[in-house]
């Protein structure tokens, strides 16, 4: 692509992405002082078109931000009743009791939200505040500076035609510098991704571990609606062939969330998560509570599940990594916004400190002592065995292990010191000939649907005429390579039908690439066994448009 000519504006802090990282950073830089000028840039059409969380949210990084968030009308409107942990056969369940728990795995206290929402109200307090949103904003490059520090980005470039060159409509976009940018992307945001590469931020750390979570919202008979109920199941339908488990969580206005997570560290390539969710919901607990219901949307989207010791070197010069660009997910607890939060606080406080003093474009190590050392800490490394064990042992050992290390381990103590995690995602992968395809029913379109059906209830949309933002290295690589050793897995694990291998008769497969369906989840840049496919931003304003995820 042809070098452009950019303006560029100047602020005092730059932030990617409006989650809940990023807007607590904005919102605490502007209590520290309202004369900071910040802006906020969010790839989706609106803040909270592309945040899609379970969500039972723990209200402690809201609490340290905002405490009057209920006299200032936060949509936690559903408090959290009861608590129900299932374990499932393809025929029953057993409920495991909630007495072993360790008291960090109790939601008394918490809320069933749309973390979406959640967003929508915390962008409103920071515009009150003077904080600048721009939203349909797509960040597509780091600037960098003369010492190769981070400067800004580029936001908002539009109008390329499909081979990258300039259209007849093409806008460049402009330059947005800022004293420090902060990358709040959520998980394997792009330019996280390329900052972790450049400054080697891994380096030394396990790598990161990830799941896939899929999830829909159902209207169902005010009879069965039990407001403020949460479950969540583990076993059926995946039994060994992966880890993961199920949500079920009853809001207001008679609907559930349903949802289901699958690890991606799964072995066999014919495993198909997307139709695994579908197939839980034939479980009879689930079709029981879906008896007459409509499902009223669809999403999806990348976990971050690799906990304490898979955290990369949050900052760089210039630059700091917050929330999901780290990966702050308490995986047992099924929670990571609270400390998104605390995350995006941390990072404030430290940009403030160092703007104070006269410094810009450095490294805020404080910010990074904050979070290895303060409440976020604390909150993975109680927890940060769970994920390893499950993978090196299986559900059921590390049911019993994994409970007994958080219970040791709030005495501050653990007998199995810091397990790994071992290979990434992709390399977890095993060949085809190694393992047994599975036979997943037909969906039957009233509990279960095929993906395209339920992409069209993420609202999810492209201009068709841009360049596809899901790049191939070697375009060559899944037909020869992928194909032939793992049955080329990208047919399976996108949970929007992006990706397809077309067979025509007297001819070669040809792989081919939707982009239009995408659903921004990550889980291509992710699994890929070959790492050929790379995730960078469509357009601004492209992509889901979910109402209340």
């Amino acid at each position: 692509m042809q070098d452009v000519t950019r303006e560029a504006m100047e602020y005092d802090v730059v932030i990617v992405g409006a989650g809940p990282a990023g807007l607590s950073a904005a919102i605490r830089l502007k209590q520290l002082d309202a004369d900071l000028n910040v802006v906020v840039l969010e790839k989706g059409s609106e803040v909270g078109a592309h945040i899609l969380s379970g969500a039972v949210l723990d209200p402690s990084g809201l609490d340290a931000l905002i405490p009057d968030w209920k006299e200032k009308g936060a949509p936690l409107n559903t408090p959290v009743t009861e608590d129900r942990f299932y374990m499932l056969g393809e025929a029953g369940a057993i409920r495991i009791p909630n007495f072993p728990m360790p008291p960090l795995m109790h939601n008394h206290g918490n809320y069933i939200v749309s973390m979406g929402n959640v967003c929508r109200w915390m962008a409103e307090q920071a515009e009150a505040m003077g904080v600048e949103i721009f939203p349909g904003m797509a960040c597509s490059e780091i600037v960098y500076g003369e010492n190769g520090e981070v400067r800004g980005v580029v936001a908002g470039e539009f109008g390329r035609e499909a081979d990258g060159t300039p259209g007849p409509n093409y806008e460049p976009g402009m330059e947005l510098h800022g004293k420090y940018v902060f990358l709040s992307e959520g998980v394997r945001g792009s330019l996280a991704k390329e900052v972790i590469a450049r400054f080697d931020l891994q380096n030394g750390k396990e790598p990161q571990k990830f799941g896939i979570g899929m999830k829909e919202i159902w209207e169902i008979d005010p009879e069965k609606h039990r407001q403020g109920s949460v479950t969540h199941t583990m076993g059926w339908p995946l039994g060994n062939n992966a880890g993961g488990g199920s949500f079920i969580y009853h809001l207001e206005n008679n609907q559930v969330y349903v949802g289901f997570v699958v690890h991606l560290n799964y072995e066999n390539p014919h495993l198909y998560p997307y139709m695994e969710f579908q197939r839980f919901k034939h479980h009879p607990m689930v079709a029981e509570l879906l008896k007459g219901a409509k499902r009223v949307a669809y999403g999806a989207r990348a976990i971050s599940e690799g906990g304490y010791q898979s955290m990369p070197r949050m900052v760089a010069p210039g630059v700091a990594l917050l929330g999901c660009s780290v990966g702050m997910v308490n995986v047992p607890r099924i929670k990571g916004n609270h400390n998104a939060m605390l995350s995006g606080k941390a990072a404030a406080e430290a940009a403030h400190a160092a703007i104070m003093a006269g410094r810009a474009s450095d490294e805020l190590t404080a910010y990074e002592t904050e979070v290895r050392e303060g409440a976020i800490g604390r909150d993975l490394k109680k927890v940060r065995n769970v994920k390893p064990m499950w993978s090196k042992w299986g559900m059921l050992p590390s049911l019993v292990l994994g409970g007994f290390d958080m219970w040791t381990n709030t005495a501050g103590f653990s007998l199995f010191g810091t397990l790994g995690h071992g290979k990434t995602d992709a390399a977890a992968t095993g060949l085809a000939k190694d393992h047994k395809p599975i036979d997943y029913p037909k969906p039957d379109g009233k509990l279960s649907f095929d993906r395209l059906t339920n992409v069209s209830f993420s609202m999810t949309n492209h201009e068709e005429s841009q360049p596809a933002h899901l790049r191939l290295t070697d375009p060559d690589v899944p037909v020869s390579v992928n194909l032939p050793k793992y049955d080329e897995p990208a047919q399976r694990y996108c949970p929007a039908g992006v990706y397809e291998v077309v067979r025509e008769e007297g001819r070669e497969p040809r792989f081919v690439i939707n982009f239009q369906n995408c659903v921004h989840c990550k889980t291509c840049d992710i699994k890929d066994p070959s790492q050929n496919i790379t995730w960078v931003t469509p357009q601004g304003g492209d992509g889901p448009n979910y109402p209340n995820m």
